[in-house]
């Protein structure tokens, strides 16, 4: 209790010396979606009763150019119901960006129309043949559409042997841990299908919350295994989960995959988080296998050695050290933590020092390190959402529907809870779990996708006027992956260097795209722009000018 206090104490201090009269957050979302057409719900499990750990854990979104024409378009991954009628089974969505503030609905025409336990969703090339396919992944087995390049998708699960029938499969990113320039793909897996519809409300120890009979788990049931595939370049994939090493890890409730080069020694890394269960860090032996690392890395734990909820996970560096940080959202009544990269292999709890251990009433789901103000720091959002919506019977400081959190970043490793400050969609409460950034109508901001349980989705946008200056660039391999995933970018602005990676998925279940955006804050251009490839390639580019999108090849350079 008296870290606490001191540290809310130096908190208003930090806030009272960052913001001065005058000087208000740039940032003010508003949500847009019905205005945008983003009518249809996602149906995810009861909505007054989840009688299974099947209906709490919702999907993803991917915002994606599925059609090359420059505008990035919305894919959301839809579920289901118990005893639905095949006929009621709902469709995952894709809306077709129109270029003028709105979205078409092309799912059929698209040839996406497929219906189920739908999870998460993730990006990329993995064909290499320049147009961005699509993975999602089901309770009961897994879907890869090739795009075909002409407004469809096929779909080619079977074919290239990741359908991994039978499963719960989780979170999924495509990369290429092995350098050899074919996107691999890592599947998450959370529970043993058959442990997901069989155990009764109240029927065990880990059944009831605050005296009440809720669904059970995940503790006290069956794990499954994390896969890896390994892309064989032919359009077909191979499981090298067991050759790799990353099945010596059985202990994990499997969420969210996401790829890191942790370590910069220019080779994929892995994390994933685990429900109740140790996170993993899996180093990338440059051997085709792995080593799981999360312990010794301090990752596995938070600060007091504990396991937590771990669902969603932020990636940046949020300090501007050139090294990626880590953010684990987590279960009501605890914190998100934060892991700071220490630039030696290692990384430290910095959850209360970075001033975001105050809120313990939200559970949370989807978050993102972003520059939602482009003054060059990444900001903090976060979407949340309980998995009980018994919890309203239940006086607390928490509930079932929950609101948005937005953080800015200070500097100096401090973030400020400005979300009652940051507009009316960030107040309002939704039981929510997907989110993604994209710049969508091509104004240099970013939006927000958000998947809500049982209502339609959100489209949130920052209205405010006095934002930075910005730049977006647009990767393309050649002799690495086509979608470029794995590159990382440094990128010189006054004094920072801001850094990121090419990525296919994080958050929770989510894809914000392949497009990397920085923010200029009040510089026109970025003064240095180093580019370094999975081949091992590196590019320099000086003064590139910014408010613009950038389009750099990996041998052609910027064109």
């Amino acid at each position: 209790m008296k870290r606490a206090s001191i540290l809310v104490a130096l908190g208003l201090f930090i806030v009272f010396t960052f913001f001065k009269a005058g000087d208000e957050p740039s940032i003010h979302f508003e949500d847009i979606s019905s205005k945008a057409g983003l009518t249809k719900p996602v149906i995810y499990g009861g909505e007054k009763q989840q009688k299974y750990i099947l209906e709490t854990t919702g999907t993803g979104v991917a915002l994606f150019d599925y059609n090359e024409d420059g505008r990035p378009d919305i894919f959301l991954v839809n579920g289901s119901r118990l005893n639905l009628k095949e006929s009621d089974k709902p469709s995952n969505l894709l809306y077709h960006n129109e270029g003028d503030g709105t979205f078409r609905d092309v799912t059929q025409a698209a040839k996406l129309a497929h219906s189920g336990w739908g999870q998460a969703t993730c990006v990329g090339d993995f064909d290499n043949d320049g147009w961005t396919d699509l993975l999602v992944t089901y309770y009961g087995e897994n879907v890869l559409y090739k795009n075909l390049g002409n407004g469809t998708f096929l779909d080619v699960s079977q074919k290239a042997g990741i359908q991994h029938a039978g499963n719960w499969n989780s979170g999924c990113s495509f990369w290429d841990f092995d350098r050899d320039g074919n996107l691999d793909l890592i599947v998450a897996t959370y529970l043993d299908y058959k442990e997901a519809t069989s155990h009764e409300p109240g029927s065990g120890p880990n059944c009831r919350w605050k005296g009440m009979p809720v669904m059970c788990g995940p503790m006290g049931l069956k794990h499954s295994p994390n896969v890896l595939y390994r892309n064989n370049g032919d359009g077909t994939f191979s499981n090298v989960s067991v050759a790799s090493g990353i099945t010596k890890t059985t202990d994990c409730y499997g969420f969210m995959p996401v790829t890191l080069d942790y370590d910069l020694d220019g080779w994929p890394d892995l994390f994933v988080s685990c429900d109740s269960t140790p996170n993993l860090l899996y180093r990338n032996n440059r051997t085709g296998t792995f080593t799981d690392i999360g312990m010794e890395a301090g990752v596995a734990l938070n600060e007091d050695g504990k396991e937590q909820a771990s669902m969603g996970v932020a990636v940046g560096d949020y300090n501007l050290d050139g090294y990626t940080d880590l953010l684990v959202t987590n279960f009501s009544e605890d914190t998100p933590a934060l892991y700071q990269n220490n630039r030696d292999g290692t990384f430290t709890d910095s959850t209360y020092s970075a001033k975001l251990g105050l809120n313990t009433q939200f559970l949370s789901w989807g978050s993102v390190f972003a520059d939602l103000d482009q003054d060059g720091l990444n900001d903090l959002f976060i979407v949340s959402g309980h998995v009980y919506p018994e919890v309203d019977q239940h006086p607390s400081e928490t509930s079932y529907k929950q609101a948005r959190q937005v953080y800015r970043n200070l500097g100096e490793g401090i973030f400020s809870d400005i979300s009652a400050k940051s507009g009316p969609a960030i107040g309002a409460q939704r039981a929510s779990r997907g989110l993604a950034v994209e710049d969508l109508d091509g104004d240099g901001s970013l939006e927000a996708v958000i998947i809500n349980l049982n209502d339609t989705p959100s489209l949130l946008k920052n209205m405010a006027k006095d934002k930075g200056n910005w730049i977006m660039l647009r990767l393309e391999g050649s002799r690495s992956n086509r979608s470029a995933i794995g590159a990382r970018v440094q990128l010189t602005v006054g004094s920072r260097i801001q850094s990121n990676e090419v990525r296919s998925a994080s958050s929770f279940y989510s894809s914000n795209g392949l497009r990397l955006h920085f923010g200029l804050g009040k510089e026109s251009e970025a003064k240095r722009i180093e580019v370094n490839w999975p081949s091992g390639a590196r590019q320099v580019f000086e003064n590139v000018k910014g408010s613009r999108v950038v389009s750099i090849h990996e041998t052609q350079g910027i064109r």
